[in-house]
């Protein structure tokens, strides 16, 4: 006999299917705002192709099946290689294709590219993360190398431009594509590279032998990375191919691939120069001044990526709560509920508004107010993105309940994806001291505060009152209350951006979320209503 035992109801099917980029209307209207509407089409196009089952699996499959170090051949050769399954290089392709890699360094780039570049890599991010950081690390170090890399590598000046993702073992010159990794940080010091004792010893104009190690050597596939080490005029940057011009292997060691929490489709590795060859790039002792302005870019992308992860969690959440039936009526029609997601919703319509002016901001680096307001606000968004994160995918989770906390839902391995943007490139308490720094020593940088805040003054009692509370600590700023003024500057940043261009019944709503106020006030039936249609893609 068959026994039936129950019919399976109510368990809306997963969220495979649907465009990405044309249910997001806060994503929308900020690309048009920004100037790159003229990519909405390409963007229409990408967010339909990414938002289907097939990419989605790519995904899944990618960190189900991590990186595998291949230390030697058969023979006993050394390799230093490392496999992958074939969804990473499918996902890497697509990448590619898209030119998130290198839009803004086309030689036919048009205006508003970093915007639109900005909203690839938010779309990506939704689909798989671990990805990105070799796409990031390239495209910080794609400006670089275009002015500065060295003469026995000129015929890379193509591919480094090109569409093409290209895996194979060869000089870069003969190949399609390329990637360029980094290694900066090493056992002694993490954060604090000038500890580092990695020695490059000249060997002739401009070429070094590089002894020592790196505690994480990012994508160790790469065919080259930028490495940071102690010459005779001081911390200097050297550029290290993984295949020298003669078509040997460097003496990159890979010792292990790193087990990480999160980020498992990607390979983190350990690495030692038993004598690597590294070319200099610039003068010696301005190594930190070069990753100054690629770890500019690389932060940026940290919180893109976040902000990407948060809103595919969101859709997941949203998505269940309009079809899971509770105690009588759809999830997202009981009020609790209601309230959480809309203030969500808010969430993400303020981080979206204050990215892409950060876009537009970086986009315009000739413009010296522009070049001020990205080095500020940068290590900014970093900071307050990259810390909701957790929380929010956390809160994600609880509106599915127990199967949210089940792998099929994809919200753990977003979860366990959220720390590695909060933590690379500069923790949280990094990114506060880079605030403070930047307050203290860039001329101008108080003024642009004052400037930007002037515009919207008089539009909130909230607002106005978080800008007198922010001027009075940065009268005296004391480094203990670093995380208060980044957090702040935070708020009243995406907060200035709502009051500008938001609808004024959610920029209120925004505003109700500033220090001293009731930040758990309910928000108004309208708004949530408002919020949550366009975040549903329904206007």
């Amino acid at each position: 006999m068959t026994w039936q035992t129950h019919t399976v109801f109510n368990q809306p099917t997963p969220l495979n299917h649907g465009n990405l980029y044309l249910s997001d209307a806060a994503l929308c209207e900020a690309v048009v705002r920004e100037g790159a509407g003229w990519d909405s089409g390409l963007l229409a196009s990408i967010g339909q192709r990414l938002g289907d089952a097939g990419s989605l699996e790519l995904g899944r499959l990618a960190n189900a099946h991590p990186p595998e170090l291949l230390r030697y051949d058969a023979q006993g050769q050394r390799l230093d290689d490392v496999r992958f399954h074939p969804a990473w290089h499918q996902l890497m392709q697509g990448l590619f294709a898209n030119r998130v890699h290198n839009l803004p360094w086309e030689t036919t780039a048009r205006d508003g590219s970093f915007v639109a570049r900005a909203a690839r890599f938010v779309l990506h991010a939704q689909v798989e993360a671990g990805s990105l950081c070799p796409v990031t690390m390239t495209f910080a170090a794609t400006p670089l190398l275009l002015k500065m890399l060295p003469a026995p590598f000129l015929d890379w000046l193509t591919p480094l431009r090109g569409d093409r993702y290209d895996s194979r073992l060869l000089s870069g010159g003969q190949k399609r594509g390329l990637l360029i990794g980094m290694g900066m940080t090493e056992k002694q010091g993490g954060s604090d590279v000038f500890s580092n004792t990695t020695r490059a010893e000249r060997l002739e104009e401009g070429v070094y032998r590089l002894v020592g190690h790196k505690w994480f050597f990012s994508v160790p596939q790469s065919d080259a990375h930028l490495v940071l080490a102690q010459a005779a005029g001081g911390l200097s940057c050297f550029f290290v191919p993984r295949l020298l011009p003669d078509g040997q292997r460097n003496a990159v060691r890979l010792e292990r691939l790193k087990d990480k929490l999160g980020n498992r489709s990607n390979a983190s590795a350990e690495a030692e120069f038993p004598g690597a060859i590294g070319w200099l790039l610039g003068e010696e002792g301005e190594g930190v001044r070069h990753i100054l302005q690629m770890g500019g870019m690389t932060r940026f992308d940290c919180a893109l990526g976040s902000h990407g992860m948060m809103r595919r969690a969101f859709s997941i959440a949203l998505y269940h709560a309009h079809r899971r039936q509770a105690f009588g009526k759809p999830l997202v029609e009981q009020p609790m509920m209601r309230q959480t997601l809309s203030r969500m919703a808010l969430q993400l319509e303020g981080q979206t508004a204050l990215l892409f002016r950060l876009a537009r901001a970086w986009e315009r680096q000739h413009q010296p107010q522009e070049a001020l307001w990205a080095r500020l606000f940068t290590p900014v968004a970093k900071f307050g993105v990259c810390k909701s994160g957790m929380p929010f995918v956390a809160e994600a989770m609880e509106t599915l309940g127990g199967i949210g906390y089940c792998e099929e839902s994809e919200l753990p391995r977003l979860y366990r994806e959220m720390p590695v943007n909060s933590i690379w490139e500069g923790s949280g308490n990094i990114m506060c001291l880079d605030v403070l720094r930047v307050l203290g020593r860039q001329p101008g940088a108080r003024a642009l505060l004052c400037e930007t805040f002037a515009q919207v003054k008089g539009q909130n009692r909230r607002f106005d009152r978080a800008v007198s509370q922010l001027q009075r600590w940065l009268r005296k700023p004391e480094e203990a209350q670093g995380r208060e003024i980044t957090g702040l500057l935070y708020r009243l940043a995406c907060g200035e951006q709502m009051l500008r261009y938001a609808s004024p019944p959610v920029a209120q709503a925004w505003c109700q979320m500033m220090p001293g106020e009731r930040g758990d006030a309910p928000l108004d039936g309208q708004v949530q209503s408002a919020l949550l249609q366009r975040a549903a893609g329904e206007v």
